[in-house]
């Protein structure tokens, strides 16, 4: 931050003392002042969404022919600098702060009014030419410009970095199902030995879990072009120009390549969260597939001698700082760990969207924190996921294959033709004997043995009806 000292400015309620070299002002200031709480600001993703709001409404005043043409121009370049993270650190409010965000909006309004006020041959702090309200805030409030924003922020996020992840994850959870649809194997239920199936169809479905998370996210996505901006204080839009709404959105559905629209119903977009809400639980869902992956990636891949070790991940890391060679499953453990903080800040937007009252949530602070948060530690757990760990996993298909041969429920492929009772005694003979269900089924002579072979055949028991050959199997 330029300058030494400080300089003394006037709000509403007196005097405050500001660093000479601050772009923010006054209410900021005593922001700081007020909530020393975190540490921790809203990310720069959602100031950057709230410079481009303040950008679409200058242009948009400027149109009405309600802001001066060169205030306009001053404020759209301060904007500008704001998006290309040229001031990054003169955004300093709590997150956790006055409800609703004021402190956030006006720590904005005074750093856009006065890089505006500066660029016109002005002096920070005295906003002769550019006032934070008047200017900067003009046909604007903190209730629909910081709604607004985070609709805006967690669009372009979702767009920007988690759909682009899972997509990737996807790939390469696409490609192993194809390297390993070859390899048979035991299938499990309740932990316990169940039909078999191959390995690439447990990797598809996992593939397909990632295309129906992001199907799920482009839904919510759309849920959040819908915006409030306009509605200023409590909907009805007071102090706006009748063509602001329309101008404004333009301008931002423009610049962001996001086809943002007006809310159907302002008041209902003001009050409500329900897009947000709608995200969220997206994020859930997409944070409760990626975790039911990395635990199965952990069974699966347990051992190396004493687990199931039907597949090997890469050694990314040393596992243990007493035990030598032990290598530990890091990258899911990590994924694991993004899951539940994810379910956490889950439950902290929707308890902060329900806390809602009359024509305001006042709680969108701690939401727009924690949902923008939810989207990045999602969106960077699956990126270092798919690279670190699944573009490396190899399959044991000896191992695999070896597991098949001795599944137990095997048997259930005999069942229509021996019937369910015998099929069950057969494979409890099984496992007392330590044999086979074809071994023992073979010893006792209980079908011929082409037909054996055809029931037990691991191929066609992996292969679904639907997709039989012809051959009557």
């Amino acid at each position: 931050m330029a300058g030494g000292g400080e300089r003394v400015e006037r709000d509403s309620l007196g005097e405050v003392r500001v660093p000479a070299g601050a772009w923010y002002g006054a209410q900021t200031r005593r922001a700081v002042a007020n909530f020393p709480v975190s540490g921790r600001r809203l990310p720069d993703a959602f100031v950057r969404a709230q410079a481009q709001i303040k950008r679409a409404a200058a242009l948009a005043n400027r149109a009405a022919g309600r802001l001066a043409p060169d205030v306009a121009g001053a404020l759209v370049a301060a904007a500008e600098a704001v998006l290309r993270g040229e001031h990054d650190d003169q955004f300093v409010v709590d997150a956790f702060q006055a409800g609703a965000g004021t402190s956030q909006n006006m720590n904005l309004n005074e750093v856009l009014a006065n890089l505006a006020n500066v660029a016109l041959g002005g002096e920070r702090g005295a906003y002769d030419r550019v006032h934070p309200n008047d200017h900067a805030n003009m046909a604007q409030s903190t209730n629909d410009t910081i709604h607004s924003a985070i609709h805006v922020a967690a669009a372009l996020a979702l767009r920007d970095e988690l759909l682009p992840a899972l997509a990737e994850l996807e790939a390469a959870l696409r490609d192993k199902a194809a390297a390993f649809a070859g390899v048979i194997k035991p299938g499990r239920t309740h932990l316990q030995d169940a039909a078999p199936l191959r390995l690439g169809q447990e990797f598809g479905a996992w593939a397909a879990m990632m295309r129906q998370g992001r199907r799920r996210l482009e839904a919510a996505r759309e849920a959040l072009r819908e915006l409030c901006l306009g509605g200023t204080a409590v909907g009805t839009g007071l102090n706006t120009d009748p063509r602001y709404r329309e101008r404004a959105l333009a301008a931002l559905a423009e610049a962001t390549g996001e086809p943002f629209r007006p809310a159907a119903d302002l008041f209902e977009a003001m009050q409500g969260m329900d897009a947000v809400v709608e995200a969220a639980g997206a994020l859930r869902v997409v944070a409760t597939s990626l975790r039911k992956i990395a635990d199965d990636l952990r069974l699966l891949a347990s051992g190396p001698r004493n687990g199931l070790g039907e597949l090997r991940l890469p050694a990314v890391q040393p596992g243990s700082s007493i035990m030598p060679g032990k290598v530990n499953p890091v990258l899911p453990e990590m994924l694991d760990m993004v899951c539940c903080h994810v379910m956490g800040l889950d439950a902290a937007v929707v308890t902060a969207a329900q806390a809602g009252q009359l024509e305001l949530n006042v709680m969108m602070p701690v939401i727009a924190l924690d949902l923008l948060e939810a989207i990045q530690v999602l969106a960077g757990g699956a990126r270092a996921f798919a690279r670190g760990c699944v573009t490396g996993i190899e399959a044991d298909a000896e191992a695999c294959r070896r597991g098949a041969e001795r599944n137990l429920m095997t048997a259930t492929a005999l069942a229509p033709a021996i019937g369910y009772e015998r099929a069950a005694k057969l494979a409890q003979e099984a496992l007392a004997r330590g044999l086979t269900v074809r071994e023992l089924a073979r010893e006792q002579a209980l079908l011929p043995e082409a037909e054996l072979d055809r029931l037990l055949d691991l191929e066609r028991l992996t292969r679904h009806p639907a997709e039989s050959d012809g051959d009557g199997s």
